[in-house]
């Protein structure tokens, strides 16, 4: 039977240690496997301890959206498109570690200070290579609309690895009446399906085209 008391678990709780536990906890079986009860057997302790630490659920789940945030690199440097283009594959590669993430990212009411935080620099960053007001604003959400978009997209393939993509493309062959789809076929075969192909290294690509149209914004052009 686990103890009842927070500072007889397997080790003394605090707030981040709790917050950890349950990053730990979505990541290995997504937000579905976070429960309050579930949490506490992790730790080591009757659930009734968390709420010590954490006042309920969505202050919960507002604290581990601050750790997400907390380990996304902030822009630095002077040259806002090299810090643009790194905090967006940092942010990416937060997102996959953590893919229970994503739609959480910007829907919390109460953000943290990490949270805060990273939105201050960015917008400072965009302010001081010289984006208006209005400009700002439409660089971070074509980046971010871009960054999250990339991420779901990601996270709802039927595949991980190269060899899950081929047996997809077998399967879906299969199903098809030959020469139906010639399109399809030609990029599946030439580009899907070709060794070392990763879904993932499409994002720099589509990143970049991005960051052009806003360098062109900045400067008029």
């Amino acid at each position: 039977m686990p103890p009842t008391d927070a500072g007889s678990g397997r080790g003394r709780l605090s707030p981040e240690r709790v917050l950890r536990a349950a990053v730990a906890l979505a990541d290995a079986g997504g937000l579905e496997s976070l429960t309050m009860r579930r949490l506490g057997e992790d730790l080591g302790v009757e659930a009734m301890s968390l709420y010590k630490h954490v006042a309920n659920k969505e202050a919960l789940l507002d604290g581990m959206v601050d750790l997400v945030f907390s380990e996304i690199d902030l822009p630095q440097g002077t040259d806002w498109r090299t810090a643009m283009r790194a905090r967006a594959i940092s942010t990416r590669e937060a997102l996959t570690r953590h893919p229970w993430a994503t739609p959480l990212m910007q829907s919390r009411t109460a953000p943290g200070p990490a949270t805060l935080l990273h939105h201050d620099t960015v917008i400072g960053t965009l302010r001081q290579a010289g984006f208006s007001i209005e400009l700002t604003a439409h660089a971070f959400s074509a980046l971010d609309g871009y960054i999250y978009g990339f991420a779901m997209q990601q996270r709802s393939l039927p595949f991980d690895t190269p060899e899950e993509a081929a047996e997809v493309g077998r399967l879906m062959f299969a199903r098809m009446p030959p020469g139906a789809y010639p399109h399809l076929t030609e990029l599946t075969v030439e580009h899907i399906l070709q060794p070392g192909y990763d879904y993932g290294d499409e994002f720099t690509f589509g990143l970049d085209l991005i960051l052009d149209g806003l360098d062109r914004a900045l400067h008029g052009t």
